[in-house]
């Protein structure tokens, strides 16, 4: 597959060893919102993949490597950029690489969430 386009290109590179940044005091509002569930963090994921590359989202396989659609860094921080804002989450832009499917990164997700309730 050939990325034709990406969402956005949201930019801020930190490191921690979670793979997630922490929250700011400044923060709380976003804290207070209905945390996603696993299957709505799929969902969404699985969606964008679609969009992106321009194909149906039952084409999208959750177990398949990122790398497989042609997914390169630039991509993989944007996606990140984008569901930063839709969780209201700083994320490493990183994690596509230590969760290299969509299906692995879902469930790191979902993890870190329930941690944070």
């Amino acid at each position: 597959y050939g990325v034709l386009k990406m969402k956005s290109q949201n930019l801020q590179i930190t490191n921690t060893s979670t793979g997630l940044l922490s929250n700011s005091d400044d923060d709380k509002d976003t804290r207070n919102r209905k945390k996603p569930t696993e299957k709505e963090i799929q969902s969404w994921m699985v969606s964008y993949l679609a969009e992106l590359l321009s194909v149906e989202a039952d084409e999208i396989d959750i177990t398949v490597p990122f790398s497989y659609y042609g997914l390169d860094s630039v991509v993989a921080i944007g996606l990140i950029g984008d569901l930063e804002g839709w969780l209201g989450r700083e994320l490493d832009p990183t994690l596509m690489y230590d969760y290299p499917t969509t299906e692995t990164l879902v469930h790191h997700l979902n993890l870190f969430l329930q941690e944070q309730s």
